[in-house]
């Protein structure tokens, strides 16, 4: 893992995680919006590392990193994390192992329960492919594959595939679905997702606040998996202010 920073260290820390197959890049608006309010810590994850051939290790290693770098910079604490889709789950993975205090967390569509043992080899190759065909494929194949993406996500997936290339996206995905969130700590938790996912994302939020029943959802209209970041990145800004309390 690779950890960029932004802004002034004097300033809240605010961490951003992404997700499968796109790289830190997607933050930039992000970035952009919030660098003078917050000081800013972005991750490359590994087998997603943009000009460096890696291979993703696990959530739970990329949890440690992550850890450690907040504990070794930071004094332990993080004023706020944001994790986008497997992003979500290494922050999950955070809260679950308790070692650094997080005032405030989101959990953007993130993947909190296992997949059923039976399908998650067909649905890693399947989501393999996908992103396979991103790189490589147009007409009928992108048609096929890409209904459930849209351009921005595909720029990504294009981007970031020639260093991890399949190997990171089948451990990635085969990892982030066969591990179930136990605890999240103690900790001011958020879970957002778009109507476009909500039969993915429903029994996330069942589980979540089984957990925690004080954790704050939000379900935005007509959105699907990252749509909000990278359509709205304005209004992400707006809703970490409010619930950093900086407005």
């Amino acid at each position: 893992m690779i950890i960029h920073t932004y802004g002034n260290k004097d300033k809240p820390s605010l961490l951003l995680l992404p997700g499968l197959g796109v790289s830190y890049e997607l933050f930039f608006p992000l970035i952009d919006l919030l660098r003078e309010k917050y000081y800013i810590l972005t991750a490359e994850v590994d087998g997603f590392i943009l000009g460096e051939y890696t291979k993703f290790t696990s959530i739970d290693d990329q949890a440690g990193q992550a850890i450690t770098y907040v504990k070794e910079n930071l004094c332990g604490h993080l004023d706020c994390a944001y994790g986008l889709s497997m992003g979500g789950k290494i922050l999950s993975r955070m809260l679950e192992r308790n070692e650094i205090s997080i005032h405030h967390a989101i959990l953007d569509a993130a993947p909190l329960l296992p997949l059923p043992r039976w399908c998650v080899g067909l649905l890693r190759y399947y989501q393999c492919f996908n992103v396979w065909t991103c790189y490589h494929c147009t007409g009928f194949w992108k048609m096929v594959f890409h209904s459930h993406y849209f351009d921005v996500l595909l720029d990504e997936c294009r981007k970031v595939w020639p260093y991890g290339k399949g190997r990171a996206v089948l451990d990635g995905y085969k990892d982030i679905y066969t591990h179930k969130l136990e605890s999240v700590g103690k900790t001011d938790l958020h879970f957002w997702y778009g109507t476009k996912e909500s039969f993915v994302a429903k029994p996330q939020v069942s589980h979540l606040l089984r957990l925690d029943p004080t954790a704050h959802i939000e379900v935005f209209s007509g959105m699907n998996h990252g749509q909000l970041l990278v359509d709205r990145p304005e209004d992400v800004g707006l809703r970490i202010d409010t619930i950093c309390g900086l407005l």
